[in-house]
């Protein structure tokens, strides 16, 4: 069996920037082989996206387990779909297992997630977190599946080097660590050893956590953000009360089949 495979590099608008993503629009509903093929891949992860009585059904697999959301491969399918499947689509929906209905709609410059908003909690677990990173976060709180640690300045996320053996053990996908920013409006860095994946290139789904909480912050709804991986990528995000939408670019770096 021959199964079309596309790669793309998303939030970005050059190659070999932005995080790469895997893409399969495929018929496939055999678990262990998406894992297999995600393993294979061994980006941060491979959507695959079959269609179901008229709609789309997406899955987001990492190297070594299933995600629940995942903003930069959507990001990606919605790219291949525009460009390959429906070209004269400007709206790309899928439902996903645990998220419900996701869009992304094609604007003039860019793509824009439309992703449900994080809703999340003040944490207490300061001293897990300094082990982990050196440094005591300002602020530290618990999302739908990551730990968003607050810092005073964007030299300090730049500079981080966690104990991603410590941080596997916290009951959490990852964590994510955030600043100000000196040319944004504020930055990030993304660690989820747990799923495979030590740093994430550019993560859309953390920023349905960021958004809100920095959007409250500088009291504005409109943000642009960057985030601080060896890669990079920039997002544009907006606060829309229970919906977050995200901006961003892609890139395709490669179309090819996978022999089954």
């Amino acid at each position: 069996m021959s199964i079309p495979i596309y790669y793309v590099d998303a939030f970005t608008d050059k190659l070999f920037a932005g995080n790469p993503a895997a893409v399969i629009f495929s018929d496939l509903n055999d678990s262990k082989l998406m894992q297999n093929i995600a393993a294979e891949n061994n980006l941060s992860e491979t959507a695959f996206i079959k269609k179901e009585n008229s709609k789309y059904l997406i899955r987001w697999f990492s190297p070594s387990c299933e995600i629940d959301l995942c903003g930069h491969a959507t990001l990606a399918s919605a790219f291949v779909y525009f460009n390959y499947i429906d070209k004269e689509a400007n709206e790309f929906e899928v439902e996903s297992i645990k998220n419900g209905t996701l869009k992304v709609v094609r604007g003039e410059e860019f793509l824009y997630l439309d992703f449900p908003r994080d809703n999340y909690k003040p944490s207490n677990n300061f001293i897990g977190i300094e082990e982990v990173l050196g440094i005591r976060p300002l602020e530290l709180y618990k999302g739908r599946d990551d730990l968003l640690a607050i810092f005073s300045n964007e030299s300090l996320v730049k500079n981080m080097n966690p104990d991603f053996i410590k941080l596997c053990k916290f009951n959490a996908r990852g964590l994510i660590v955030s600043a100000p920013g000196n040319s944004s409006d504020f930055v990030s860095r993304c660690f989820f050893p747990r799923s495979g994946v030590n740093e994430d290139p550019v993560t859309g789904s953390a920023h349905t956590t960021l958004t809100p909480y920095w959007s409250n912050r500088l009291n504005k709804n409109i943000l642009v953000a960057k985030q601080l991986s060896h890669r990079g990528g920039m997002l544009y995000c907006e606060n829309k009360g229970d919906r977050i939408i995200i901006g961003g670019k892609a890139v395709e770096y490669l179309k090819g089949q996978i022999s089954i």
